[in-house]
This record gives structure tokens, sequence and C-alpha cells, in this order.
């Protein structure tokens, strides 16, 4: 080895010695070298409840046992712990380095619905940016799809029409700002976004009946009776129907005139 391979050598061993035995010893008091014995250390905090002694405790052996029988482990669990810490953007982190790291992990289908977990938890309230909302549902859709039997499946479905409830609402809001502001062209088309985007949302005939009143509004009397009329057929039940009738008894009115 020439002088400067072994210098560069020396100050590599050096800075991970001081992570190791410096950085990580400040923090956590597991002082084995037995990777399975310093992960029940870890484990018997995070099982507590004690997620802050955890997440050094893991960041600890992350560093100390790489490329180990309990690397996966590990990670998952300081994924694990800053969830319940609501640390959520070191929770995604976490969660999305175990999935590019450990794709066989038999902890991957939870790692995968956790990640889905983290995002929906970032989402915010309906009337800002979604882009959270969005990324939850890409990972909760393709979590379903890839283990249709895992037991989080159920809840997974549950958010999933929980978030596309808040979208299809955001963009209803949006509709109802143009309704007041004599915008009938663009509430008309935020309204069809909802119910074509996302028609299994509780704001789907809503939004269909909006659209007819956009294109009443509007003077487009046709338009607005064949929304209308595809009202009637696809939401038979709707609480929304009477709002629906009110302007179809104002459609036959101006039509009977001749207007």
């Amino acid at each position: 080895m020439d002088i400067r391979k072994y210098l560069i050598f020396a100050v590599f061993s050096l800075i991970t010695a001081f992570y190791v035995t410096g950085c990580g010893s400040s923090k956590s008091d597991i002082n084995t070298d037995d990777p399975d014995k310093a992960f029940s250390i870890a484990k018997r905090k995070f099982d507590k409840k004690d997620y802050a002694d955890a997440i050094d405790d893991f960041s600890y052996l992350k560093i100390r046992f790489p490329g180990t029988d309990i690397s996966d482990k590990v990670q998952f669990y300081l994924a694990e712990s800053y969830l319940n810490q609501k640390e959520y953007i070191f929770a995604e982190d976490e969660y999305k380095g175990f999935m590019n790291k450990f794709p066989l992990s038999p902890l991957y289908p939870e790692a995968k619905y956790k990640l889905g977990i983290t995002y929906y938890e970032l989402s915010p309230k309906s009337t800002l940016d979604q882009e959270y909302t969005k990324k939850a549902l890409d990972v909760f859709a393709s979590f379903v799809e890839q283990y249709p039997q895992d037991k989080n499946v159920h809840d997974a479905e549950q958010k999933m029409a929980e978030l596309q409830n808040k979208l299809a609402y955001k963009d209803f809001w949006t509709a109802e700002l143009y309704m007041k502001m004599d915008n009938y062209r663009a509430a008309s088309l935020y309204y069809q976004n909802v119910y074509e985007n996302y028609i299994d949302s509780e704001w789907a005939d809503d939004a269909m009946v909006g659209q007819a009143e956009a294109y009443f509004n509007g003077f487009k009397y046709e338009e607005a009776k064949k929304i209308l009329e595809r009202f009637y057929k696809v939401f038979p039940k709707s609480n929304a129907k009477s709002r629906a009738d009110k302007l179809k008894g104002k459609l036959l009115e101006l039509m009977s005139s001749g207007k």
C-alpha cells in the first residue's frame, strides 16, 4: 500500500471510528458487539414506546452494524420510531431508504403501507397544496395491488376513499368560488373534474348538479339539460335531487316559453 492510499485509509478509519464510537455512544448506551443483542436492547425501548431513545439506538446500530442480519430490522424500526414520534419527514426518508435497500425483506409490505401512512399524515387540509395526498394515494394503490391479502389492505382502502374525497372537495370548493365570481365556464370545468375523476366521492353528485347550474347561469340551456339527464341516471337516490328538480323546472319553463 503506498503512502497516499495509506493516508486515505487511515482518515476513513478515523472518521468511521468517530461516528461509531464517538457520536453514537454520546446518545446510545449500547456497548455490545453482538448485533442481535444490540437490536434486542433497542427494540425493548421501542416496545416501551420510548421512541426518542429508540431513535438514538437504531441510528447508532444503522452505522455500527451495516450489512448484517439485523440491518433491515434496524432501518424499519428507525422509521417506525420516527413515525410514532410524528417526525414524518424523517420517517418518509427511512421508509424509502428501507424499500430501496431491502426489497426482499419480510418487512417490506409493512414498510410500504407505513410509507403511505406517513404521506397520509402529511396530507394537509383540502384548500392547500395536495402533493402529499396524491403521494399517499399512489403508495396505497400500489400496496393494495401488490399485496391484496395483507392485513392492512382494508385500512389502506378506507384511507384512499378519504383522500379521494379530499381531492374532490378541493376541486368542488374551487368550482364554488368561481360560481360566486360569476365565472361559469371555469366553475363548470372544476365541477366536471370532480365527477369525472372522483365519481365515488361524496361530492360527485353535487358537482354534477353544480355543473348544470353553471351551464344554466351561463345561458347554455341544452348543455344544462344534458347534464341533468345524466345526473338522474347516475345518481337516482342522491340528496342533491331536489336541487336538480328545481333546476329542471326552470329549464322546462324557459323552453316552453321559447326563450
